[in-house]
């Protein structure tokens, strides 16, 4: 809830200050730990004495013109509502947003993951730059400490990172070891820091095992090769918070054709105006040619035909990002969030955005939209001859009903029954029979209150058939 504060100063009944605020009450903690085994250690957000599942998009400015910010801004935050965010991760790289971003997380409920505006790089460590940085986090933490939304300062994106892979303790680097903490502690004392993120602690360090991936780091960015999104590099992943990852996707057609000329519309190889609108930094064709691979991964062939390649791609997008969400949200004991990569793009371009410049959603969209339900019922991995019903309670309340899977394909009926799920808890369920050599799409629908909900699942491994999968999509459809 949020209240409207007014404070009054008067001394020998003059009045000497007052001014109003509007903001809520809340006690907001972020536990960490310095390393961890997956097991033996932590990374979660707790709000009020309830620990939090948090499930949400990195935010990036919203335009390359930033002035143009604002004409883009309620479309934006009706997307991240509606995509079911329960928290929003500021990058590094970003700007810092307007006091209405905060104002519509605090009415909204999205808790605000705020990184200072440094990333990537290192940055100067002079007395010089301490005191701008100094003034600039003074700035920022005095006109948004307010907003109950804000429940974790962030240091800097990959810093610690830049300076682990260069052999240098991230220790060393006193802007986010003494200037921010500082700022922090005098400012703003009650909320939580960290260094940056992934955060290196020097336990960390002297441990070695520190890139992407590793296996001691309790938050981490899970970039990687970017191959099959079931791969050992995501699956083996010990981090009890994933604060980075995503996966790409072609936009719609009809928002291909507003940027890149006709004449160069397709094929898209060895194409400079798909290589310039890849997201690519050095605007080489390394992410038109990664998004092949993610293609040809799942579906062994790569479509010749333009408007089949863009629905391939966002097919593959979208299970890598829906299994991403669900892998972490199926293990809530040891598991603290996931902030995948990205909501929305601030230019035209092929990217892992799930809504593209023009306001056009991708088939991922609707798949992340599924898995950030409160409450879903999921299918964990093969094991032993099947894959157990695994169902995910992020609400206060214990939600009971009926579930039932089916296959979309076949219709055969795996499964019919009631159930009873305590809140913010897992329980596990019946397990569906299948192989590895099967493959198709199973329908999992529950009743609640006589709502229905409903989520897919992709059995199965690579190669899928394009033409079956568009088959299933459109019977889920229907």
């Amino acid at each position: 809830n949020l209240y409207n504060f007014k404070v009054t100063i008067v001394r020998k009944s003059k009045l000497i200050c007052e001014g109003s605020q509007r903001t809520g009450l809340r006690i907001a903690k972020l536990h960490h730990s310095d390393i961890t085994d997956g097991i033996n250690g932590c990374f979660h957000f707790e709000v009020n004495g309830v620990r939090i599942m948090a499930v949400g998009s990195n935010w990036v400015p919203l335009d390359a013109f930033h002035s143009r910010d604002a004409q883009r801004y309620e479309k934006a935050f009706e997307l991240l509502n509606d995509v079911g965010c329960n928290i929003v991760r500021c990058w590094g790289g970003n700007v810092y947003e307007e006091e209405k971003f905060f104002n519509s997380c605090d009415e909204s409920g999205i808790m605000v993951w705020q990184d200072f505006a440094m990333a990537c790089r290192s940055y100067p460590q002079t007395d010089r730059f301490f005191n701008i940085i100094r003034n600039e986090a003074e700035t920022i933490v005095k006109l948004y400490r307010h907003h109950p939304s804000i429940v974790l300062w962030s240091g800097d994106n990959e810093i610690d990172e830049v300076y682990s892979y260069s052999g240098l303790n991230p220790k060393e680097n006193s802007i986010t070891r003494r200037v921010l903490p500082d700022v922090i502690k005098r400012l703003d004392f009650s909320r939580s820091y960290i260094p940056s993120s992934p955060y290196i602690s020097e336990k960390a360090f002297s441990m070695g095992d520190v890139n992407q991936g590793g296996k001691i780091l309790p938050e981490d960015h899970l970039w990687g090769p970017r191959d099959y999104y079931k791969s050992g590099f995501y699956t083996g992943s010990n981090a009890h918070f994933v604060s980075e990852i995503g996966y790409h996707g072609c936009p719609a057609r009809c928002s291909i054709e507003k940027f890149i000329d006709k004449e160069y519309l397709w094929p898209y190889k060895d194409n400079e105006q798909w290589d310039l609108h890849s997201s690519d930094q050095n605007n080489s064709n390394n992410r038109i040619m990664l998004m092949e691979k993610q293609v040809r991964e799942l579906f062994g062939d790569i479509p010749t035909d333009m408007d089949d390649y863009i629905l391939a791609s966002q097919i593959s997008q979208a299970e890598a990002k829906k299994f991403f969400i669900e892998r972490i949200r199926s293990d809530m004991k040891n598991k603290g969030g996931v902030i995948w990569w990205n909501l929305l793009d601030g230019w035209p371009q092929m990217s892992d955005a799930v809504v593209d410049y023009y306001f056009e959603k991708k088939l991922a969209y609707y798949y992340i939209k599924r898995s950030s339900q409160p409450f879903i019922f999921m299918l964990d991995e093969m094991e032993a001859w099947g894959h157990v019903l695994t169902a995910a309670n992020s609400t206060p309340h214990t939600v009971r009903g009926k579930v039932s899977v089916t296959d979309v394909g076949t219709g055969r009926i795996f499964l019919e029954k009631d159930f009873e799920v305590e809140p913010n808890s897992n329980k596990r369920f019946n397990k569906i029979p299948l192989m590895y050599s099967d493959k198709g799409m199973l329908l999992i629908k529950w009743f609640v209150d006589s709502k229905e909900y409903m989520n897919t699942y992709l059995y199965g491994s690579p190669k899928f058939d394009l033409k079956e999968y568009k088959k299933w999509l459109a019977k889920i459809n229907n």
